[in-house]
C-alpha cells in the first residue's frame, strides 16, 4: 500500500473510531445534572389552589414535589436540572462565604429557549427556593422576586464555604404538574465541611423546643408530628405562613435528595389545631439518613428547627430493615 493509501485509511479508522465513541456517547447517560429527565410527580396534578395532597381535607400530604417514576420505582426531584421541557439556569454559579450577595436564576423552557415568566402560585408563591449545604449543616427557605423578563433573583448571606445545593420548586403556567429541579453552587472562602449533626428528635431555636415524634420510613411512609413548646409551655397559636402551620423539607445525606413534604390539614379547615402539633405523612425514598428542617411562625417571626433521623425500610418478610440510630446501616446514595 502506497504512503498516500496508508493516510488516507489511517484517516478513515480514527474517524471510525471517534464515530462509534461518539454513538456511544450519545446512548449512554451521562452522571451529571443535565440526565435525561423521568416521570415528574409534581405537586399533585391538577388540584385546586389550597387542596391537600392524596384526596383534599381527608388525605395525607404528598412526600415530595419532585417525585418522579424510573424504572418502575419512586425517585425523589431536585437531582436533576432539566427535566419535562424545562431546565433551571443558575445565573449565579459562585458566592462568597460571609457575604450578603444577589443571586439570580431563570427557569428556561426547552422547547423554545425562552424564561419562563408565567407559574402557577402554590402556598402563595410563584416559585419557592431552597439552598442547602452539601454538609446539610445550612439551610434557607428563601422567596426570590421575578422580573418580566423571567429572571428570578434574591439576597442570600451563606456562612461558610464549600458545595451547595440550589432547589426550585414551582410550577409553570399550564403544567399539568409541578417540578423541582436543582443545580449546585460553589461558595468560595476556607472551607471546612462538618459531619451530618448526629440523630436527634429535639431541636431548638431562639428559646423554642420542637420535638419529632414518628418515623420516617420507606413504602407507604408513616406520620411526622412536631410539636412545638417555648419556655416549657406548648405553642397553641401558630401563625400561618403560606397557607400552613408549618412547612417540613427532607433532604437525603449524600446526594441531597428533595422531599417537600406538606401538612396534614391547614388554618380555616375547621379541624386543624394551631399548635403545639403540626402533623405530616412522608414516605423516604430509600433507607438511610435524612435531614429534616421545618419552618413555622411565632409571634410574626419564622423559624427553621432541624433534625438528623434515619429512614427505616421493609424487607419483603415485613421485617424491620433499619438500623438505630448512629450506627452505619451500610446503604450509600
Amino acid at each position: 500500500m502506497n504512503t498516500g493509501l496508508k493516510i488516507t485509511a489511517f484517516a478513515a479508522a480514527v474517524a471510525a473510531t471517534f464515530g462509534t465513541a461518539y454513538g456511544v456517547g450519545k446512548a449512554v447517560d451521562p452522571v451529571t445534572d443535565k440526565a435525561p429527565a423521568a416521570r415528574h410527580g409534581g405537586h399533585g396534578g391538577d388540584r385546586p389552589e389550597g387542596e391537600q395532597a392524596h384526596g383534599g381535607e381527608e388525605g395525607a400530604a404528598h412526600a415530595g414535589h419532585g417525585k418522579h417514576e424510573e424504572r418502575g420505582a419512586a425517585v425523589p426531584g431536585g437531582l436533576q436540572i432539566s427535566e419535562r421541557g424545562y431546565t433551571l439556569d443558575l445565573r449565579t454559579s459562585r458566592l462568597t462565604a460571609g457575604r450578603e450577595q444577589k443571586l439570580r436564576f431563570a427557569v428556561v423552557k426547552d422547547a423554545t429557549g425562552r424564561e419562563v415568566t408565567a407559574y402557577r402560585a402554590q402556598h402563595g408563591k410563584e416559585l419557592h427556593l431552597v439552598v442547602a449545604s452539601r454538609d446539610l449543616t445550612t439551610y434557607r427557605h428563601l422567596h426570590p422576586v421575578r422580573a418580566a423578563d423571567g429572571t428570578w433573583s434574591t439576597e442570600v448571606k451563606l456562612p461558610e464555604a464549600g458545595g451547595y445545593r440550589v432547589f426550585a420548586d414551582f410550577r409553570p403556567e399550564g403544567a399539568k404538574e409541578g417540578l423541582t429541579l436543582g443545580a449546585d453552587l460553589a461558595v468560595a472562602g476556607d472551607s471546612r465541611p462538618r459531619k451530618l449533626p448526629a440523630h436527634s428528635t429535639t431541636a431548638t431555636v431562639d428559646g423554642y423546643d420542637v420535638t419529632l415524634k414518628g418515623e420516617l420510613r420507606t413504602g407507604a411512609g408513616g406520620a411526622l408530628t412536631l410539636n412545638v413548646a417555648k419556655d416549657g409551655e406548648p405553642v397553641t397559636d401558630l401563625q400561618p405562613y403560606l397557607g400552613a402551620y408549618g412547612h417540613l423539607v427532607a433532604l437525603r445525606s449524600g446526594d441531597l435528595a428533595y422531599l417537600h413534604v406538606h401538612p396534614n390539614g391547614g388554618p380555616g379547615d375547621g379541624r386543624t389545631a394551631a399548635g403545639p402539633g403540626v402533623s405530616f405523612t412522608a414516605a423516604a425514598p430509600s433507607p438511610g439518613a435524612y435531614r429534616l428542617f421545618l419552618d413555622f411562625k411565632h409571634d410574626g417571626k419564622v423559624r427553621t428547627a432541624a433534625f438528623t433521623v434515619h429512614a427505616k425500610g421493609a424487607d419483603r418478610a415485613g421485617a424491620d430493615t433499619g438500623t438505630a440510630p448512629g450506627t452505619s446501616d451500610g446503604h450509600r446514595h
